[in-house]
């Protein structure tokens, strides 16, 4: 809801402070008053460009500056934050153009850029001679509409739930469908390669192990002749070493009585000799268990083959890197194994969810079809109230297999502006003057039920008068029990029915020149100014009288 408007050096506009009421607000005044240029100045802050032909003081720059009630807008709330900018219960949105033609926007004193204003304001005004065509042309307002009119807003509530649960379910069967493609094109590779290592079957280090058993085996005579020489060393030969350190040993214990110090060496050396059979023997053990085998020679070259082209193949250098890699394909397998599993479960959830999805959307769809009568009657009988006798609108639901936010419908708003027996959608049908009233009509049927903006309409009642412009009056008063208008008027049966009412004006200031005001009239002073729109200049006691019984019928 607008709070407070502020225009500085806009125009023929000096200084000018608006403060709407929360209800009806009609503004007033003579042609050429200044009444457009209002508007004008508030298009600034709701996102039109401007240019320094607007300043009437060139030494000054020109401000706007709009005050909103924001508490309960949840909606322009959450556009806020998407935006990365403060919440406040009052946003103010200031435009400023400055002598150089520059120009700036503020929302809570953040700069935005002209987008960033276009695309939060439509939340917070609705500015019928902008955005009749466009909600018009909307799929999503018509629906809005009937949807008021259905009274169905917690059926359609649970729908979207639902339709979200849905749209997920049906995204993460998408990506596992995209994921198994991918799978598939590798898994026929992935499994040869794992069968092939499960097939050879290798243990932690066999590979390294078996390349050293194979290095022992292909040097076999080499290693029986040095332990053929070694144990020939120590024990058969004609000065075999543990015979000549026996014989050292005989003589240095035959003189342990006559020098004792030797005794500790005589000990060394016999330690010695008992090593040096032992080593002996164990030669002799490792020299019988040595043999030579061709088949398994052979049966082990071709297993370290195969352990070497497997390395080689995955660009790995040890058993444990081959043996990582054999896990990592038992798991991509028995992912891509257990996907199917996965999606075919996710196809049974889809196909439940689509069943109690159409159930949902069908019922829906019922409530919209159950009020198009009764609303193309209500609609043909307001139009033909507010001066458009000949038009006759219509309500055209077609349903489509896809589900969307909404349900399955599509719904349009079709006129026929001349009874030619031709529909045509609303923003073809109608002319400009055409398009308020017949928002309008529409608006004031789901006034309780919809959420909108300050709505301000301009000269929503031009080329009519009499019973049509008192039943336009009746419409705006209707409509803003709930929601706050702005309309500026030539009618006095509609400027009768705000709850508020301005008057714009041009007067002279101190320096000669011609400037625009506004000021809120008071309860006598409305009487003066509607019997001045019934009678002219100098309203005589008869258009009085009428004033007042505008007034207070």
């Amino acid at each position: 809801m607008l709070q407070k408007l502020l225009i500085h050096n806009y125009a023929i506009i000096d200084q000018l402070t608006l403060s709407p009421d929360a209800h009806l607000n009609t503004i007033t005044g003579e042609t050429g008053a200044g009444k457009s240029i209002v508007l004008g100045a508030l298009s600034l802050i709701l996102g039109d460009r401007a240019d320094t032909s607007v300043l009437i003081n060139k030494e000054e720059k020109c401000i706007v500056e709009g005050y909103f009630d924001v508490a309960h807008n949840e909606v322009f709330k959450l556009q806020l934050q998407a935006h990365d900018l403060e919440v406040e219960p009052v946003c103010i949105i200031r435009r400023e153009i400055a002598v150089s033609g520059k120009s700036r926007a503020f929302i809570n004193d953040t700069p935005v850029t002209l987008q960033v204003l276009n695309e939060l304001t439509p939340y917070l005004v609705d500015l019928q001679q902008q955005f009749g065509h466009l909600a018009l042309e909307q799929d999503t307002f018509h629906i809005d509409i009937m949807d008021a009119l259905a009274q169905h807003a917690t059926a359609l509530q649970s729908y979207q739930k639902q339709f979200s649960v849905y749209k997920k379910t049906q995204q993460e069967l998408q990506r596992l469908q995209m994921q198994q493609d991918n799978w598939d094109k590798e898994l026929t590779y992935n499994s040869f390669l794992l069968n092939e290592l499960m097939e050879a079957n290798f243990q932690a280090q066999e590979i390294e192990a078996l390349a050293n058993q194979l290095k022992e085996l292909s040097n076999v005579e080499r290693i029986q002749q040095a332990l053929q020489y070694a144990q020939h060393a120590l024990l058969e030969s004609d000065q075999a070493l543990n015979l000549e350190l026996k014989k050292v040993l005989q003589q240095i214990q035959g003189i342990h009585s006559v020098f004792p110090k030797v005794t500790p060496i005589s000990e060394r050396i016999e330690s010695a000799y008992i090593e040096l059979k032992d080593i002996a023997a164990e030669l002799s053990s490792l020299q019988d268990s040595i043999s030579i085998n061709p088949a398994a020679l052979e049966q082990l070259q071709e297993r370290v083959d195969l352990g070497y082209k497997l390395l080689k193949k995955h660009q790995v250098n040890t058993t444990e890197e081959l043996l990582a890699i054999q896990q990592q394909l038992q798991a991509s397998v028995g992912a891509s194994e257990n996907i199917q599993v996965q999606i075919e479960s996710l196809q049974k959830e889809l196909k439940t969810l689509h069943i109690e999805l159409s159930a949902s959307a069908t019922l829906i769809h019922e409530g919209r079809v159950g009020v198009v009568a009764s609303f193309e009657q209500t609609t043909n009988d307001l139009l033909s109230a507010v001066g458009m006798p000949n038009a006759r609108f219509k309500v055209n639901i077609e349903t489509n297999e896809q589900f969307n936010a909404y349900g399955i419908d599509k719904v349009q708003f079709l006129l026929d502006a001349n009874k030619s027996g031709q529909f045509l959608p609303l923003h073809k049908a109608a002319s400009g003057g055409e398009m308020s009233r017949i928002m309008l009509c529409l608006k004031s049927q789901t006034a309780a039920a919809l959420a909108l903006p300050t709505l301000i309409f301009d000269e929503v009642d031009t080329g009519i008068s009499g019973e049509a412009a008192k039943q336009v009056g009746v419409l705006l008063k209707q409509l803003s029990i709930h929601h706050q208008l702005i309309c500026i008027t030539h009618q006095p049966q509609v400027a009768a029915k705000g709850d508020a009412h301005f008057y714009v004006f041009k007067e002279e200031n101190k320096d000669g020149a011609v400037r625009t005001q506004m000021r809120l009239l008071s309860d006598e002073e409305r009487i003066f100014a509607i019997a001045k729109m019934i009678g002219g200049e100098n309203p005589s006691e008869t258009a009085v009288l009428t004033a007042k019984e505008l007034l207070h019928p």
